[in-house]
């Protein structure tokens, strides 16, 4: 379904990724594990299309078996393709209901918004809030993942889920990943954290620019703990 073919990626003259290659299917989730620092939120925004990514990078992205490489963040969010990023953007002067609505042009009844929010933890004093800084960071990506369930993406890729988000809350990610699993959703989560990644079917580890463990989030996990929580530099496989 979304496919990275042979993305290589430089910063200055630091190699971040090198030649990766995965194949992400409909209806599953997964993982990216990986220290501060190995490139997996670089890999999350040159599959977005983020600007500044979208052409400084080697390789090739397919989405549904079209060449997506040259299309803008806009036309890939049209494919039906969205990113979480892991600092939630502010929208001064927003409702949360316009936002979650993208200004009318989503029809949806308040009160579906209403059992969204209050999926993801936020009650109804939420829906005329403004999407500002008044709000928490957790707040903000609060809204955010309620703002993916309502548009239920084909592909969305959530950035480091838990973050500015308390540790109570991974039952509600948890709740939030397995109803857009269930609407037909690709997941892809970015962390560095195992109670995060247990919540996938599938589980890749990112070291030294390269996919460096592939396979069942147990087993990556058990990779990442071994190797990269005693390791004092990043991307360099502790085996070298």
């Amino acid at each position: 379904m979304l496919e990275i073919k042979d993305i290589s990626y430089c910063a200055g003259n630091r190699k971040i990724l090198n030649n990766i290659s995965f194949v992400f299917e409909k209806d599953k989730t997964y993982a990216i594990l990986g220290n501060n620092g190995v490139g997996k939120s670089t890999l999350a925004r040159i599959i977005m299309g983020t600007e500044g990514y979208r052409n400084i990078h080697t390789g090739k992205i397919f989405f549904e078996g079209k060449d997506i490489s040259e299309q803008k963040v806009d036309e890939r969010a049209r494919s039906g393709i969205t990113m979480i990023w892991q600092e939630p953007a502010r929208f001064e002067g927003i409702s949360v209901r316009d936002y979650l609505t993208l200004g009318g042009k989503e029809s949806i009844s308040d009160e579906s918004i209403l059992k969204t929010l209050s999926s993801v933890g936020l009650n109804h004093f939420y829906l005329f809030r403004k999407v500002d800084k008044t709000l928490s960071g957790g707040e903000r990506k609060r809204i955010e993942l309620a703002s993916v369930m309502i548009l239920k993406p084909k592909v969305v890729i959530l950035d480091e889920p838990d973050s500015g988000i308390d540790m109570m809350s991974n039952s509600m990610i948890l709740n939030v990943i397995d109803f857009l699993r269930s609407s037909g959703s690709t997941v892809i989560s970015i962390t560095h954290r195992e109670e995060i990644a247990m919540l996938s079917d599938e589980a890749l580890l990112l070291c030294a620019g390269e996919i460096y463990a592939y396979g069942s989030p147990q087993s990556v996990s058990k990779s990442y703990k071994d190797m990269c929580d005693s390791c004092s530099h990043i991307n360099i496989p502790l085996s070298q």
